[in-house]
């Protein structure tokens, strides 16, 4: 028998604020994702629009350790906390934007549409037009205030101050992160780039006597941009993903890299009067190729995936007359978690083998809205979001027990499988 004939509830189709979105980011993938975010933070105080101000900055908190250095940790964490306050507001209001993003996000016009604004601020890092403020809004954000109060002040509008060179940098950060649409992931994202921005500020305060040993501002400051402007390419190519063919992302993700690469590596005129300004190229440069590399040898070496069938009640009487257990994944190409499944999970090669030779595997792509099929199986398996993976034994009962709503490795998606296979027909969860 197929699924009974059910109106989709309301709130419970693909499109559903609660099944939008990459998803929120977890394990290993946070934490390199964070580690990436703080040291773009860092590197944005090398953009000429900030790189001047370390000097006035650091000399406006050395003048406070004439007292001790405790105030001149009050002060920084005032400054800091400022700069956090400010940027951590903005990631969560985006976030909370999420929803309407995510539902957004499945038109492959609006996706590239969030790829072209991307490629347009990036060409502003570039140098090819330049972001300017109103002349009075930067002048109010550049005024000073005495005590705490003045590095709370301070750290609170650096944004504004700053805004012709990190702007773009952070209005793709936002588009980012309203994509994900996770507000603590909002915050925990911009409070990291804060803590990039103000931390190494923060210690060269500590150490105002350090002050001259930093390298002069010069060339090297543009070629800082444009890594940044890179970053941007590679954050719109990111959007723009879920509606190219599988291999052509891959090839577009390896392009940037390499174009990336020998761009800032050796193409880029900019010179600096510091010996490491080489290195640094160089070592751009190589990531950039290295990245490339890795991205194509992994396509190249990947093996078969899981051979999925769509779905039908067709499909489901087949399995319970052959008594084969069922494994359907609930799918969206804008779901990072689910493209992780796809590209990791479903191609190890002991998850392929047992899944073609014991069970049915069904694949329902939610990615694009408007299928009345699919209302009717959100409802019946009681759908809240994307990735769901729902295992039904050998009569067509689910074990709720499985279920799966988040990436899983291939060993521990293994030992489903064969908890799967071992039912025997029985009701659970």
């Amino acid at each position: 028998m197929g699924l009974p004939i059910l109106r989709t509830p309301a709130g419970l189709d693909p499109t559903s604020p609660k099944s939008q979105g990459p998803g929120p980011l977890h394990g290993w993938a946070m934490i390199w994702t964070l580690l990436g975010i703080f040291v773009g933070g860092m590197a944005l105080n090398l953009t000429p629009c900030i790189y001047p101000l370390i000097p006035i900055t650091v000399s406006y908190f050395g003048g406070r350790s004439q007292k001790s250095k405790g105030v001149v940790i009050g002060h920084g964490l005032c400054y800091v906390v400022g700069l956090s306050m400010t940027n951590s507001i903005l990631g969560v209001m985006a976030a909370l934007t999420g929803g309407l993003m995510g539902a957004m996000l499945q038109n492959p016009v609006v996706l590239g549409l969030v790829a072209g604004i991307l490629v347009f601020f990036a060409a502003s890092l570039f140098g090819f037009w330049e972001l300017r403020l109103p002349h009075g809004l930067t002048q109010a954000a550049s005024k000073s205030y005495a005590g705490y109060f003045g590095s709370l002040f301070m750290g609170l509008t650096l944004g504004i101050v700053a805004a012709p060179c990190i702007g773009p940098f952070v209005l793709g950060l936002l588009t980012w992160v309203a994509g994900i649409g996770s507000p603590w992931l909002g915050f925990v994202v911009f409070f990291t780039l804060s803590l990039g921005l103000g931390v190494p500020l923060f210690i060269l305060a500590f150490f105002s006597g350090q002050l001259d040993r930093l390298p002069r501002s010069g060339e090297w400051m543009l070629w800082v941009r444009k890594l940044m402007g890179w970053v941007l390419i590679g954050m719109a190519a990111y959007f723009i993903r879920p509606i190219l063919p599988k291999p052509m992302d891959v090839f577009l993700m390896a392009i940037i890299a390499v174009s990336g690469g020998l761009h800032l590596g050796w193409i880029d005129p900019s010179r600096a009067g510091f010996r490491c300004f080489e290195w640094i190229r160089t070592g751009a440069g190589l990531a950039g190729l290295i990245i490339a590399t890795f991205l194509m040898g992994s396509w190249l070496i990947q093996g078969p995936s899981v051979e999925w069938k769509p779905y039908s009640d067709q499909l489901l009487t087949a399995a319970k007359r052959l008594k084969k257990p069922v494994i359907m994944d609930f799918y969206a190409g804008w779901c990072s978690p689910c493209r992780k499944l796809d590209e990791m999970t479903f191609h190890d090669a002991e998850v392929v083998k047992q899944a073609t030779s014991d069970f049915i595997m069904i694949k329902v792509d939610l990615t694009r809205k408007g299928s009345s099929v699919h209302g009717h199986l959100l409802q019946h398996y009681g759908i809240k979001g994307v990735p769901t993976v729902v295992f039904l034994e050998r009569d067509g009962t689910e074990r709720r027990d499985l279920r799966l709503v988040d990436y899983l490795p291939p060993d521990q998606f293994l030992i489903r499988m064969f908890e799967l296979k071992r039912s025997q027909g029985n009701t659970h969860g």
